[in-house]
Formats: structure tokens, sequence, C-alpha cells
């Protein structure tokens, strides 16, 4: 499973960087597989231990924030392991044919 979220602290300015480092922070101490872009944090494992990270990462911006919103989307894929990068490379793939 990949789950692609964003967490956005709301109530505490325009300037919202240092409290999104905190929800990256958890997910990268989680040790599951993930990436970071602009709009997202990626992370791929199994439903609980996926779900754990992103419970963990919404909470550690609720400590901060007045307010907390949450975009979440799954890829639910049973026995498909290394998806963040075979999905990437099959694009990629396609792109130099």
């Amino acid at each position: 499973m990949i789950v692609a979220f964003s967490v956005t602290p709301l109530g505490v300015g325009e300037d919202v960087g240092e409290y999104v480092a905190d929800a990256v922070r958890v997910v990268r101490e989680s040790g599951l597989p993930h990436r970071t872009d602009a709009m997202f944090i990626s992370v791929e494992g199994d439903w609980d231990e996926v779900m754990a990270v992103v419970k963990r990462a919404v909470a550690v911006v609720e400590e901060r924030a007045p307010r907390v919103s949450l975009v979440l989307k799954a890829d639910i894929r049973p026995g498909v392991t290394d998806g963040l990068t075979s999905k990437v490379e099959t694009i990629e793939r396609h792109l130099s044919a």
C-alpha cells in the first residue's frame, strides 16, 4: 500500500514549513520507504503501519497548531512491494520509448 498525504497546520500563519518538517521527520524516522515532494509525503507499507505513521505525523503537528488539515490518497494493491520506485520506473520507461 502506498499512501500520499499532506498535513497542513491551520491558524499558525502563512509560514508552515517548520510544522510540515515535524511531520516529515516522523515519516523518515518510521523506517518505511517514503518520498517527500512539494505537495505530499508518500509512504509505503502495510495498512496498519502506514496509518500509524500518518496518525503520528498528524499528532506531532496537532501538538503545536490549533487545527490540522489532512489530505490522504491511498493505493491499496496487495502483493505489490517497492511501488514507490516501480511506478515511477514504468512511467520513465514509457517516456523514453
